[in-house]
């Protein structure tokens, strides 16, 4: 019995967003491992320990990855072709600021860093102008 279901078992498992489409997207995931990117990077320029810089290097290609991960998620599964209507450059951008991902993570250079912050504004401008913030999040409640 057990070799038929071993037999049976899928041989590639797949990951996503979400195990369900969960429609929440925001270009601040990627905002926020964007700054511990460039934050690091600051940092790194002020220490000269070089067990500090091999764990801030770590640390940094890991942050670099989640904003490429939460960048390509939004460009996947929020936009669509509709959005190309008002945003013709939509592709290029976002293809821009995957490139920025991976070349920051690669990079010691405050300006990549920054230049990818400056990509994920342009993707952020895009989403708020999209209706992002209403369409795929929950909107805070005030607490008495």
């Amino acid at each position: 019995m057990f070799r038929f279901r071993t037999f049976l078992a899928p041989s590639t498992t797949v990951h996503a967003h979400c195990d369900l489409p969960c429609g929440v997207y925001d270009p601040e995931q990627a905002r926020i491992e964007a700054e511990s990117v460039y934050k690091i990077i600051e940092k790194m320029g002020a220490n000269s320990d070089p067990t500090f810089t091999a764990r801030a290097i770590g640390i940094k290609e890991q942050r670099a990855d989640l904003a490429k991960h939460h960048l390509d998620v939004l460009w996947h599964d929020y936009f669509k072709p509709e959005h190309l209507g008002t945003f013709p450059n939509l592709h290029e951008t976002f293809w821009n600021a995957a490139k920025a991902a991976s070349k920051v993570k690669a990079s010691t250079d405050l300006g990549d860093a920054r230049k990818l912050l400056d990509l994920i504004d342009q993707i952020d401008a895009a989403w708020k102008a999209t209706g992002g913030p209403e369409k795929t999040r929950i909107a805070h409640t005030a607490t008495a």
